[in-house]
């Protein structure tokens, strides 16, 4: 039997959406819940009040946190299983989130 997509809402940032990937709904959570705690870290501590920076620098965080992880001589296979996994769950969401975006991006009139 086929894994059922797992649905996630968002509420960050001033934004709301709802997205679905191919992984449960507890991980994705997971991910999520990580996610706002970087995001909330960011702002308490660099005084940025844009909202798109702060989630961009939530990412370089986030990204930092990873290589650091991928640069670590200790790291367990199935670390390195995880990480793929959060990868491809991350770059699935990312693909999920341009789509909503774009599909709520009024057409833009050239002949104005």
């Amino acid at each position: 039997m086929p894994e059922r997509k797992g649905r996630l809402q968002i509420d960050l940032l001033g934004t709301s959406f709802a997205l679905e990937a191919d992984q449960p709904a507890e991980y994705l959570q997971s991910i999520y819940n990580h996610y706002k705690k970087v995001v909330s870290e960011v702002q308490q501590t660099s005084g940025v009040n844009d909202s798109l920076r702060v989630a961009i620098i939530a990412g370089i965080l986030l990204s930092d946190e990873l290589s650091k992880e991928r640069l670590n001589p200790q790291a367990a296979i199935p670390q390195q299983e995880t990480e793929l996994l959060i990868e491809q769950s991350a770059r699935k969401m990312i693909e999920d989130i341009d789509s909503i975006i774009y599909s709520l991006t009024p057409p833009t009139d050239e002949h104005a």
